[in-house]
């Protein structure tokens, strides 16, 4: 499945945030994916798309960023998948 990870930096961390990234890449446990990211023109927020079949991996990947990023994720199905449970639903 994939997933939409909302990562909100920490204010004024930015900077410690792609240091570490430079150090240690994105430090993610075997089994979790990354796809590809963006990030907010004001440097704020980070938008990776990932992939998993367990989600017990976000369980634990997100704590060895805590102290600089605040994480949400969001489970995602393509819009075609959506559409149709949307109308089967109804």
């Amino acid at each position: 499945m994939r997933y939409m990870i909302i990562e909100r930096f920490r204010p004024g961390k930015a900077g410690e945030i792609y240091r570490r990234f430079d150090e240690s890449g994105r430090t993610l446990p075997e089994g979790l994916r990354f796809i590809e990211s963006w990030v907010s023109a004001d440097l704020r927020v980070c938008y990776q798309l990932m992939e998993t079949d367990n989600i017990g991996l976000f369980a634990t990947w997100p704590q060895r960023w805590e102290e600089l990023i605040e994480f949400e994720i969001v489970p995602i199905i393509p819009s075609g998948e959506a559409r149709a449970k949307a109308l089967e639903s109804s």
